[in-house]
């Protein structure tokens, strides 16, 4: 019997949900997934669906959930349904709900910016060269394992987060003279976590489908989301 595939997908469209996870479906189907796919988050507070589901592939920026489909979410993870996405699909969704947030353990804060003088008034402003640096922990952890530094260019997320995540690989923001903070700001760019029997993947890197088309993000988050799966 194949195991069962949810992608979730919608918000904002400046993260291309659907362009963003059809790249995904046939990696997917590959696996040896029935891969359903939901334009409403709705389908959370179904408890039928979420019991078969394996592996929910969550892709809606920013938006709204309401309390059945939250509550439903929540259940469906921690009775060992994985959960994974990438970018602000799944660490910017939500962010009225601070159970939500609790569940994925880390949180879009910002995306710092150029220098004043290099903004052009587009989403390029926020197009910073950064490098993704693999922790000790990624460097024997399956997603993350075989993978060196490296660079990108593109949204380089700072995160808020708890320590209950396992992080596999971190970036820095480095102190500018026209950025207010004061030391350099580590932040995590992949991780992990254990949710009761679940288990919860996030790849911050994923901005655009040019970036998940990097032979790096796309194997992090292809091995990301088979290692979320239930088992």
């Amino acid at each position: 019997m194949p195991r069962r595939a949810l992608i979730v997908r919608g918000g904002w469209d400046g993260h291309h949900p659907v362009g963003a996870t059809d790249l995904f479906v046939p990696f997917l189907e590959a696996e040896g997934f029935d891969v359903r796919i939901e334009a409403s988050n709705e389908i959370y507070a179904d408890a039928a669906t979420m019991a078969e589901t394996d592996l929910i592939v969550q892709a809606v920026t920013m938006s709204e959930i309401s309390r059945p489909a939250l509550e439903g979410l929540r259940a469906a993870v921690e009775a060992g349904t994985g959960l994974g996405g990438w970018h602000g699909g799944i660490a910017d969704s939500y962010r009225g709900s601070a159970d939500y947030l609790q569940l994925v353990g880390g949180q879009f804060a910002t995306h710092p910016s150029k220098a004043p003088g290099e903004r052009l008034g587009g989403e390029s402003d926020n197009f910073l060269t950064h490098t993704v640096e693999i922790t000790d922990l990624g460097r024997s952890q399956e997603i993350t394992a075989g993978i060196e530094d490296f660079e990108l260019t593109t949204e380089q997320y700072w995160v808020l987060h708890d320590d209950l995540i396992d992080v596999l690989a971190t970036t820095t923001h480095p102190v500018q003279p026209y950025h207010p903070w004061h030391r350099p700001i580590v932040s995590p760019a992949v991780w992990t976590r254990l949710w009761g029997a679940g288990r919860v993947f996030v790849c911050t890197p994923g901005h655009s489908i040019d970036v998940l088309e990097d032979a790096r993000v796309r194997t992090i988050v292809e091995r990301g989301l088979t290692w979320a799966a239930r088992a």
